[in-house]
């Protein structure tokens, strides 16, 4: 398992070797550093993505005492109370609950209805970059570009929203492997700064409501007249902000990194614009913005003729899933063209990504810019790798542009 290490930045900066090197063992290999079950395989990993023996978190069915498990340390309470209320760490019957509300609110039409608006902000901020010559792709379009989407949707005020990117980056330092005391208290912090502000703007749409998502949720109610508590809401509206960003920054610096290392692939892009939706579902697939997914054994299960306890935890590998032979034609290669493309990254089942649409707008319409209004973008700098495993992406992105 020497190939396998999410802390040696040689792995980090290219895991896929090593990914090709778990498939070949096996269907499942047992992690001691992480106490993790690796699981590397597309088929596999599609399917325990829909299977409910295991889950997102235990509590709903056992204490962690009878899990085995040993519970959070209570300074980092502010952080587990924001997380453990989200769809994303939910199971049913709470999780079907939130989501059916929250989908009240956040609907397709809801979502469509902010093209243009995505489309002209997308321009606003690739034309910003041609003027000044070029700039760092991911802090003057990949960053802002979602950030401002999502709070647009949540009605969070262009006033309050550069603490928006902090808190959530910080946050989601915890879902790292191993996260240090350093990470846990930052995501402690921000917890509780993230939190105090959405309470405040919860109260005040509650007094006067708009057309917002935050409004929306509210409002929000069943045949049963059940809404979300408030709790409830901060952690969606976090969720929402975190989850409906980190992808999307991330596939575009990804996305455009391998680009430039592909550049018969750009070319073939710049010819012909009508290869954006393929480009998008290709550039996530062969370079995967989050690499791992974990889950709870709840019921015993086997893989492959190893049986695993209830209690352990499994690691489904997203990035091996996305580059096995099995599934994908010579997954090595970036092909924009790529037909059959049933890529893991928006995850599968129950907890499939419920902002995949938004995602797909976003990354189209910064795409579509960046060819229409930038068609000399070239690389300026080799770009660093974040350190981080998990959430994959790059420091930067040095362009320019004419």
């Amino acid at each position: 398992m020497a190939a396998f290490d999410p802390w040696d930045p040689a792995f980090v900066d290219d895991p896929y070797p090593a990914y090709a090197e778990l498939r070949d063992r096996g269907r499942v290999t047992y992690y001691e550093p992480t106490d993790q079950w690796l699981v590397p395989r597309h088929a596999d990993v599609s399917a325990l993505l829909r299977d409910r023996r295991l889950g997102r978190t235990y509590q709903h069915r056992f204490t962690h005492e009878d899990f085995g498990r040993t519970a959070p340390p209570p300074e980092h309470e502010p952080f587990h109370t924001l997380n453990d209320h989200g769809m994303l760490d939910l199971e049913p019957p709470d999780h079907t609950r939130i989501r059916r509300l929250v989908s009240k609110a956040f609907t397709p039409r809801t979502v469509e209805q902010l093209r243009p608006y995505v489309s002209q902000l997308a321009g606003e901020l690739v034309d910003a970059l041609v003027a000044k010559g070029g700039g760092d792709l991911l802090t003057d379009v990949a960053e802002p570009l979602p950030v401002a989407v999502i709070a647009e949707m949540l009605g969070i005020p262009e006033s309050d929203r550069a603490p928006l990117r902090p808190w959530s980056a910080d946050i989601c330092g915890m879902y790292e492997l191993s996260p240090s005391e350093d990470t846990a208290a930052k995501a402690v912090r921000a917890s509780n700064e993230f939190s105090s502000y959405l309470r405040e703007l919860i109260a005040a749409r509650r007094k006067n409501p708009g057309d917002d998502l935050i409004s929306g949720m509210i409002a929000a109610h069943d045949e049963d007249d059940d809404r979300l508590t408030e709790q409830e809401l901060i952690s969606t509206a976090v969720l929402l902000l975190n989850a409906g960003h980190e992808a999307t920054v991330n596939s575009t610096v990804n996305g455009w990194w391998a680009l430039f290392r592909n550049p018969d692939q750009l070319a073939a892009l710049r010819a012909d614009h009508s290869l954006i939706p393929s480009a998008v579902e290709e550039l996530m697939r062969y370079d995967t913005p989050l690499q791992l997914f974990e889950r709870w054994v709840l019921d015993e299960i086997e893989i492959d003729g190893t049986t695993i306890p209830r209690g352990a935890e499994i690691a489904m590998l997203f990035g091996a899933a996305n580059h096995d032979p099995a599934v994908f034609t010579d997954p090595e290669r970036l092909d924009l063209t790529r037909a059959d493309n049933p890529h893991i990254s928006f995850s599968a089942g129950i907890h499939y990504c419920i902002g995949a649409p938004l995602a797909r707008i976003e990354l189209a319409a910064s795409m579509g810019a960046l060819l229409e209004k930038a068609p000399t973008l070239r690389l300026a700098a080799e770009p660093a790798r974040k350190p981080n495993f998990v959430i994959r992406g790059l420091e930067g992105l040095s362009v320019e542009v004419g």
